[in-house]
């Protein structure tokens, strides 16, 4: 069952199409049936436990592995199995720069490789450096750079054509929580210019907090689809969590809440935070108790992604 929406206006083109593709290695079935769309200006978040099929749908994307079968479009127009990417920017995960040349240097170069010259290759450079905030680091060696200004340079250098999909591979591994931020206002500027993102992390508060919409892939299918809220909905729903610390043993169960045995805390859900809990606490002084703690946990990505893909340890 896949928990989520499909775009049925045939009207509306997407920036990339993916229509059920399929690829095995050997006995292996990596990918089932994938599909999914990425609309123009729009930053999709691409999650997956460890061997879910997320390396695969991204090498198959770039054109670095054939699929069995189904197709890949690009604003309506199907993609060979290798090469037309030229409307991509892919940005890996392994940082790929000459640390030996300086952030213009390595503009540039990246900016040749892109294909890029004269004028153009020249006011690509300067907006990068702008766009990065490393204007007075342009001329030092990037090998003297943290690993956030690496990062972000790394970012230019796949986006110097100005390509209309960026595909990102945890771009921001290893970062600080001011480069993460940094790096997000970039993108940000990029999905505003019209820009269509697709990110895959480990991190769900990126997804969460950073992206337009959620794909969830397990076991070479998608699972959910949709906005955070709608996930949420969907799968574990929108009431949040309570749990109390009472300052004694309760000798018997309160109506309404569970015991967790181990911690001694009570458990209940609600539906309505402020108009439910104020009674629901009255009730429990009244039957006697002291509260040593109250905690109320709202439903996220997290109870989403574990609800959906178990909680096994995958290796």
């Amino acid at each position: 069952m896949v928990y989520g929406w499909t775009v049925e206006d045939d009207e509306v083109t997407a920036a990339l199409e993916i229509i059920e593709l399929r690829k095995s290695y050997a006995q292996v079935e990596a990918l089932r049936g994938v599909s999914l769309r990425l609309e123009a200006g729009e930053r999709l978040a691409l999650l997956g436990p460890n061997g879910a099929g997320k390396t695969t749908l991204i090498r198959c994307l770039c054109g670095l592995t054939q699929p069995d079968s189904g197709e890949i479009k690009f604003f309506d127009e199907p993609l060979p199995a290798r090469g037309g990417r030229e409307g991509f920017g892919v940005i890996p995960q392994d940082i790929a720069l000459y640390e030996d040349l300086s952030a213009r240097q390595n503009l540039l170069a990246f900016g040749r490789f892109h294909g890029l010259t004269g004028s153009r290759l020249k006011d690509r450079v300067n907006w990068a450096l702008e766009w990065t905030g490393l204007e007075q680091e342009a001329n030092s060696q990037v090998g003297t750079f943290s690993g956030g200004m690496k990062r972000r340079i790394n970012l230019a250098c796949g986006v110097l054509h100005a390509p209309q999909v960026v595909l990102l591979d945890e771009p921001t591994v290893g970062v600080d929580p001011q480069s993460r931020q940094r790096i997000f206002a970039m993108l940000g500027r990029l999905s505003e210019e019209g820009t269509s993102i697709l990110l895959t992390t480990h991190h769900l508060d990126e997804a969460a907090e950073q992206c337009d919409r959620i794909v969830i892939i397990d076991h070479g299918g998608v699972v959910a689809n949709g906005t955070l809220n709608e996930l949420i909905e969907r799968t574990v729903g929108s009431s949040r969590r309570v749990r109390l610390q009472v300052a004694e043993p309760l000798p018997t169960p309160l109506p309404g809440w569970h015991l967790d045995p181990t911690t001694g805390r009570l458990a209940t859900s609600v539906k309505h935070v402020a108009r439910e809990l104020p009674a629901m606490l009255q009730k429990v002084h009244q039957a006697g108790y002291t509260i040593d703690d109250v905690e109320v946990q709202t439903p996220s990505l997290h109870h989403v992604f574990l609800h959906l893909t178990g909680h096994n340890l995958r290796d």
